[in-house]
């Protein structure tokens, strides 16, 4: 919109029957040449300030808020009812998990069209305007709900040619205790995402605009209000995208080979279902049909009952894990009470990585028995026994390693999948033991998806669950994430005293 055309829009026609004219007028003050020229000059000196309906701030990316952005109130409220009688599709996988209509251009609902009249021309001339960027006539706008426990997690909405992001809200009157805020990340050196620096609280008839670049990076955070809908129109203006400077790489997880360690410790931890021969042999034959299994059950249950008491009694240092745009949970550092250390060693150990080898027929280990020898009958204690203590390394021939963590889950944690993991394309075996699982729900979250490369549809889910041992085998073109632990997770009724979470031992191991 500019001083050069009206800022009325119309639809339809009084003279036909069965349709009402619809009138749109953005607020007043928006196109004139004072307020205009301010907003030019402030963007341009990356400057903070309000100038008439526009509130302008450069921290901790440039972006400015429109209050009112519609005059007629009447129009929403009718655009609205309209809006909610759209066909809305569930939305969900790592990134966020909302209610999306579809695309709005494709409507021709009488205010839907008055509407994107005035943004994909008015608006997109006068945002082109005070900020000196030529803006492209595409214009990607859609609509979106969210309810109680939905999110939207750390992005920075970059995508070849997307430059200006908008959202429009439509909702009642609404609370910051409410959630689903607009979270503003601030960077470091890196443009990696660290703290939250801003929050925008949605408004009836406001409108947020910003700069698509490589530190624009935000949330809709977890909307906490049951029975309410944050309802808002948003999409992307393009033109020609900023400069990106390269992207900061994750480092590579720390691998080592097996440490030694006799069978004995087997013995010690473990289920003794697990250990024999037959045993060991149906769970192969299922691991190589199926790539996956879950073992439940599997350390003893006094073992596993010190290793719950412990991450319930005992100080234990954690770190965050993140960037917010790739990650967010704990994992434990330093030195660990001596059960959990004895369980990490059991993990690492010689004997282990054999046992994981007859369990799935994976080469992690040396002496590693093929199905021939297998049928030999000689018992499976016996064959790792021999083979830990007769160990040695063919020359040339690549070393079994592993890498792995001790992980702890609550309210508001995940990971995402990333175009840049380190891990992403390769063959791997990962194993989860799950530990104070007690009360946990499915539909908190926290549980373990992988899909395939460009596909949507998940090929498995592990969910959380006490003892229990996850084996899934991954290809380079298989991707994993935890899924968002919602707040729905703070209902929990466990009987421990520390139910706030649930913990993992996190392993990957690579032939």
């Amino acid at each position: 919109m500019s001083c050069k055309r009206g800022n009325k829009r119309t639809s339809g026609s009084g003279s036909k029957k069965g349709k009402r004219e619809c009138e749109v007028t953005l607020v007043e003050s928006l196109s004139e040449q004072t307020c205009q020229g301010s907003v030019r000059r402030a963007w341009e000196r990356r400057e903070g300030g309000q100038f008439g309906p526009v509130v302008l701030d450069s921290v901790p990316f440039s972006h400015g808020v429109i209050q009112p952005f519609i005059k007629n109130t009447g129009f929403l409220e009718e655009l609205r009812e309209e809006l909610l009688e759209l066909n809305f599709q569930p939305k969900s996988n790592d990134l966020y998990q909302f209610k999306q209509s579809e695309d709005l251009k494709n409507q021709d609902e009488p205010h839907i069209k008055v509407l994107k009249q005035v943004l994909f021309e008015d608006f997109r001339q006068w945002l082109s305007e005070v900020t000196n960027v030529q803006l492209e006539k595409t214009v990607d706008v859609s609509c979106a709900q969210y309810g109680y426990t939905d999110t939207l997690l750390c992005h920075d909405d970059e995508l070849e040619g997307r430059r200006f992001a908008f959202i429009l809200y439509l909702v009642p009157e609404w609370s910051e205790a409410d959630g689903g805020s607009l979270d503003l990340y601030g960077t470091d050196d890196n443009t990696q995402p660290g703290a939250i620096v801003k929050s925008l609280v949605p408004r009836w008839n406001s409108l947020v605009f910003f700069e698509v670049s490589p530190v624009s990076f935000h949330q809709v955070s977890e909307v906490l209000c049951e029975g309410r809908c944050r309802l808002s129109i948003s999409g992307w203006f393009h033109g020609c995208s900023l400069e990106r400077p390269p992207r900061c790489l994750d480092h590579l997880p720390v691998r080592s080979p097996h440490i030694p360690h006799d069978d004995q410790i087997l013995y010690e931890w473990i289920n003794p279902t697990y250990l024999s021969m037959e045993s060991q042999a149906q769970i192969q034959e299922i691991f190589e049909d199926r790539s996956e299994i879950l073992l439940k059950d599997f350390l003893k249950e006094d073992k596993f009952c010190a290793v719950c008491l412990a991450l319930q009694k005992q100080n234990i240092t954690l770190e965050k894990c993140g960037p917010p745009n790739k990650r967010s949970y704990e994992r434990a550092r330093g030195d660990l009470p001596e059960v959990l250390d004895s369980c990490m060693e059991l993990l690492r150990s010689e004997a282990f990585f054999l046992l994981l080898s007859n369990l799935t027929g994976l080469k992690l280990h040396f002496l590693a028995t093929n199905n021939e020898e297998s049928d030999e009958g000689e018992g499976s204690s016996e064959l790792i026994a021999e083979a830990v203590g007769e160990g040695h390394i063919a020359e040339g021939e690549k070393v079994p390693s592993c890498s792995g963590e001790l992980r702890y889950w609550k309210h508001s944690y995940y990971t995402m999948i990333h175009d840049f993991d380190p891990e992403r394309h390769q063959f791997a075996l990962d194993l989860l033991l799950y530990c104070g699982c007690d009360g946990w729900d499915l539909e908190y979250g926290g549980y373990t998806s992988y899909i395939a490369k460009e596909e949507d549809e998940e090929l498995l889910t592990v969910y959380p669950k006490n003892n229990s041992l996850a084996l899934v085998y991954r290809d380079n073109e298989t991707m994993r994430f935890v899924k968002h632990i919602n707040h729905k997770s703070l209902q929990r009724d466990a009987t421990s005293p520390n139910c706030k979470g649930f913990w993992d031992f996190a392993f990957v191991y690579y032939e």
